[in-house]
């Protein structure tokens, strides 16, 4: 259960799978309202059923709207102290076929979340990237690092108000719609051979529970412009499969990397090494001394992040891999 003593959260996303496992972690909090944003009508009408026993459903606030229609989070966002902001399209084969769909959600969606935070004076609003935002191949992995930078530079845009902006940066969030693992599970119990993109594709792993703890540090550590990134162990694909079939390596088909896919993926940059650090369990990257976010705040940030990121430290999902054992105790 989430610290968080606030009088308004609200979770845009709030029926995905980051949203709504930070809905079941924040309504436990008794001293908080959650405002859930989501553009699906029908998930968010399953999902005000889902807690509507819950001793404190009547703190739930079901907001139905659109990114894109930033009048519409501006009254969403009305007297909101904290944003977590979960919403995206981010399925890469179909955002690289409708691209503009993307920029439509993924990259005007962010600038009108950050402008109707800027409208209401909200104290912190948190950005869900990915790490298929470092050095993108796909259209999707763009959107998400754009959608950084919007939230890093908007730090700069905040004036005289404490609104202050950052971000968190996920890995393959175990069994969230979509991903391989549920794919795998559906083709092993209907006893068809798994669709393997590449024997050598290897994925950052975080689970929900790590994802959520994630965001949660985040709004409790934050001062503006930061990037939080969880320490994560990858998994070779295979490994994956073998760990769902009871340690057997089943039946499968290479089908080829897709569009936009990338055989590894990467946490951090290089440039971003220089500036990253250990905080807890965590890594932080704090914004490029040229933004206004890391001049503003260089005295908080030197205050309160000492100890920096080894140089040696490994970008790599294909350099970070797990024991089949370890992948197994993730995965089942």
């Amino acid at each position: 259960m989430s610290n968080l003593k606030l009088k308004r959260i609200v979770i845009t996303g709030a029926c995905g799978a980051v949203g709504s496992a930070l809905v079941q972690n924040l309504i436990e909090n008794d001293n908080t309202v959650i405002g859930l944003f989501d553009n699906n009508e029908e998930k968010l009408f399953w999902l005000s059923k889902k807690f509507a026993n819950h001793r404190n459903y009547q703190k739930l606030r079901f907001q139905l709207g659109d990114l894109r229609d930033e009048n519409r989070l501006i009254k969403a966002f009305y007297g909101a102290d904290v944003i977590f902001h979960t919403a995206a399209l981010k399925h890469v084969k179909l955002n690289e076929l409708n691209p503009f769909e993307i920029v439509k959600t993924n990259v005007i969606g962010v600038q009108n979340v950050i402008n109707a935070a800027l409208e209401n004076k909200v104290e912190k609003v948190i950005f869900a990237s990915s790490d298929k935002a470092v050095n993108p191949t796909s259209s999707m992995g763009a959107s998400k690092l754009l959608g950084e930078r919007l939230f890093i530079a908007a730090n700069s845009f905040t004036g005289e108000q404490k609104t202050s902006f950052c971000c968190v940066r996920f890995g393959n969030i175990i069994n969230s719609s979509g991903s391989v693992i549920p794919i795998f599970r559906q083709q092993l119990s209907n006893a068809e051979p798994l669709t393997i993109t590449d024997v050598g594709m290897t994925r950052f792993l975080i689970t929900m529970d790590s994802a959520i703890d994630l965001l949660l540090f985040s709004e409790e550590t934050m001062i503006g412009g930061e990037i939080f990134i969880a320490s994560m162990g990858a998994a070779n694909i295979l490994d994956i499969a073998k760990a769902l079939n009871n340690g057997e390596m089943p039946n499968y088909n290479t089908i080829g990397i897709q569009s936009g896919e990338k055989l590894y993926e990467e946490l951090i940059t290089e440039s971003e090494l220089r500036r990253a650090y250990n905080i807890a369990s965590y890594v932080v990257v704090l914004p490029d001394l040229f933004e206004g976010s890391a001049v503003k705040n260089q005295k908080k940030f030197s205050e309160k992040y000492k100890k920096q990121l080894k140089s040696d430290y490994s970008l790599r999902s294909d350099r970070q891999l797990l024991s089949s054992k370890d992948v197994a105790k993730l995965v089942i």
